[in-house]
């Protein structure tokens, strides 16, 4: 089968494109120009070759063309596109036509008119960690230390409040210490959002990430990796919520190991509470 990889930053295409080779898919990459990492392109090249074309951000028909060229009729959207970029996009006219249809300019907005844009298409987005099963994060506790009563309450606290802004598609990490609310993404990622809890809060906060309530698994889903424990410990910060099964721990067993080390409790929440 032919398939098609969108691939926005960080390390989530390389691991999709390793996949699907070893599945035995052929390949045709479209990258974004400023976002994907230019490394993308010499894992392409390796042997089986996969086509690989470089498009600007707005460039939907572009995208569209080269996918239906290639034969592709499934696609995988894998890696970020910054959010403040929504403000620098230039669209060509299919892309133009998808925005003039939207109610909400959001990232859930944009992407999903993507995702019918291509469905009209004949190409079909596939859940963005149909190939990486093995690296969504497992239910319970899922490191050496459990987390401490204290812990819990507020991760349990902040869960709740965490659902509710996801829900509102503003972000979905928050960082919370004391049952009280430190620092709330929006469009600055992760790790910024931590960094900044850190220096308002000092040491002890507890972070929360948390897919949507009717997540769309074929794009945005939570992802946390090695980075994301070294800013955690850069912060202070102790333990760490994740969604289970719909969070993707990118480093794999390597996210643990380094929890472990710095003493951060990581915990697989199995469903929504309340």
């Amino acid at each position: 089968m032919r398939l098609g990889l969108i691939a926005g930053n960080g390390r989530f295409p390389f691991l999709v494109l390793d996949a699907a080779r070893r599945l035995g898919h052929d390949v045709t990459v479209i990258a974004l120009k400023d976002e994907t990492f230019p490394e993308l392109a010499d894992a392409a090249a390796q042997t089986p070759a996969a086509a690989f074309h470089w498009i600007s951000l707005g460039q939907l028909g572009t995208c569209i063309s080269l996918l239906k060229d290639a034969g592709v009729a499934q696609a995988v959207m894998a890696g970020q596109v910054k959010h403040t970029k929504i403000f620098d996009i230039k669209p060509d006219l299919t892309l133009l036509g998808v925005l003039m249809k939207l109610s909400s300019k959001n990232t859930d907005g944009i992407i999903g008119g993507v995702a019918d844009a291509l469905r009209e298409k004949g190409i079909d987005l596939l859940d963005s960690t149909a190939f990486l099963a093995p690296l969504m994060a497992r239910d319970g506790v899922l490191t050496r230390r459990a987390p401490t009563p204290d812990e819990r309450a507020d991760l349990e606290f902040g869960c709740r409040i965490a659902d509710s802004v996801a829900g509102l598609d503003i972000g979905q990490t928050i960082v919370v210490k004391s049952a009280a609310v430190v620092a709330v993404e929006a469009m600055e990622g992760t790790d910024a959002v931590i960094a900044r809890a850190g220096r308002l809060a000092g040491a002890g906060a507890r972070v929360i990430k948390v897919a949507k309530p009717h997540q769309d698994m074929r794009f945005d889903v939570p992802v946390v990796g090695v980075s994301t424990i070294a800013a955690m410990s850069s912060a202070g910060a102790t333990a760490l919520s994740v969604d289970a099964g719909k969070t993707l721990m990118i480093d794999g067993d390597e996210i643990i190991k380094t929890a472990d080390a710095a003493d951060i409790c990581i915990v697989g929440r199995s469903e929504r509470r309340g």
